[in-house]
């Protein structure tokens, strides 16, 4: 495998080791932006951007939308959406469950469409965000314990003689994570206070999540896959910041901008998901700030592109009817253009005409992706972002194995690929 595909993704798997959750996720892409000249924006104050400036701004702290003002009068928009968040278990309030003083397990939910199986018997850890009485008032501090802190434990074939005969899993009962022994209540809060060296009675809030620690990891004959957790939506979020921070504008008319959503995994409909007036706002105090009329703003939305980047399906080995009978896209072999009927995915033949040629004149490869037809499905941020800011629209992403496990499986050539196929579109 030639090292430039090697080192994007070391560097992919640092951003993604880094990044435990979409709070973390959001600071790394903010930091890149920062290092690169962008102007951080409050959204609590009147934009005021320049020609030939590049800013971004941040909501939630989960989700990034930044962008480019060309030196001319714009003529178009570009943009690349992604997400932050990834399918995991989210912390209750009060979570730790005793029985006497055997041990204490912690009580958790699920975020999103998990494959549960694999959660079990990793080590695991807990990131997010705590708010902390200060002096100076309420603050916003990020939270990892950066050590294998528990393990959601299996229940021995010897107890369950069906766990190989399709077990149903209740999250309830079978996937809570061992924490310590005796009974340790209040022991989070307390962790917590001292990771961040505060007192427990400052400690206001939380929103803490389980990350699995798995080490990611380039492996195969010819080091050309590599294994990881957050895979799904890290690589293209990644690949978006380094597009749209390396890219050249010289001579460029077109704003470009990456939207980096949050909680596209349980549907978008937030303020700072896909489904909210993050996009579409940010456009319009754009617009305002330039002194656009209406009808330009409008005008520079119907000249503009967008590329939904979310990770899709490789053709499986060992599950060959679940793919296309006829599109059978792999790991490694370029960007993939996703497609669907249902327009689930927002890709037609207009998008998809613009994009091939794009992408075929930077000499970047491509497949394309359909499910099989008896085969639902999902969706993304494409077709859900247009319900607020409609413009065309392609789906795009690398193909990859295990989406939705804690451990996923991706090509190593395809993080270049696809920041190379990102910044051709930029560079258009």
């Amino acid at each position: 495998m030639e090292q430039e595909y090697i080192e994007s993704t070391l560097e992919l798997l640092d951003f993604i080791a880094d990044s435990p959750t979409a709070f973390h996720a959001a600071k790394n892409a903010a930091e890149m932006l920062e290092e690169a000249g962008f102007i951080l924006l409050d959204e609590k104050k009147p934009y005021d951007v320049k020609a030939g400036s590049s800013y971004y701004v941040v909501r939630n702290s989960s989700a990034v939308i930044a962008f480019s003002i060309p030196s001319s009068s714009p003529e178009g928009i570009s943009i690349i959406a992604a997400h932050t968040d990834s399918p995991c278990f989210k912390i209750k309030e009060n979570p730790e469950i005793s029985s006497g003083e055997t041990y204490t397990t912690l009580n958790v939910e699920g975020y999103g469409g998990m494959i549960l199986s694999p959660w079990f018997d990793r080590p695991l850890s807990i990131a997010g965000r705590a708010f902390v009485r200060t002096e100076k008032g309420v603050e916003e501090r990020l939270v990892d314990i950066d050590r294998n802190l528990c393990t959601i434990v299996n229940l021995c074939v010897h107890q369950n003689r069906e766990i190989n005969n399709g077990y149903k899993y209740n999250i309830q009962k079978d996937l809570l994570p061992l924490l310590a022994e005796g009974n340790k209540k209040g022991a989070l809060k307390s962790l917590v206070s001292s990771t961040l060296e505060v007192s427990e009675e400052d400690i206001i809030e939380t929103e803490l999540f389980l990350y699995c620690r798995e080490e990611g990891r380039i492996w195969g004959l010819d080091n050309e896959f590599f294994s990881s957790p957050r895979i799904d939506d890290l690589q293209c979020a990644y690949c978006a910041i380094k597009a749209i921070t390396e890219s050249s504008f010289d001579g460029s008319s077109k704003i470009r901008m990456v939207a980096l959503f949050d909680n596209e995994e349980v549907g978008s409909t937030t303020k700072q998901g896909a489904n909210g007036d993050f996009l579409s706002q940010t456009f319009s105090r754009i617009c305002d700030s330039l002194g656009l009329s209406l009808q330009q703003q409008y005008a520079l939305q119907a000249s503009g592109f967008m590329l939904s980047a979310d990770n899709g399906h490789s053709f499986h080995p060992n599950y060959p009817e679940k793919c296309d009978v006829t599109n059978r896209p792999l790991m490694n072999k370029g960007v993939m253009i996703k497609y669907a009927g249902n327009q689930k995915y927002t890709t037609d033949g207009y998008s998809a005409a613009y994009l091939k040629s794009l992408l075929e004149k930077a000499s970047v490869p491509y497949q394309v992706f359909f499910n099989n037809s008896s085969v639902s499905g999902g969706s993304t941020l494409g077709n859900i972002s247009q319900i607020h800011m409609s413009l065309p629209t392609a789906d795009i992403g690398t193909a990859q194995l295990a989406m939705h496990s804690p451990y996923e499986t991706a090509g190593v050539r395809d993080t270049l690929y696809l920041t190379n196929g990102m910044k051709c579109f930029f560079e258009d």
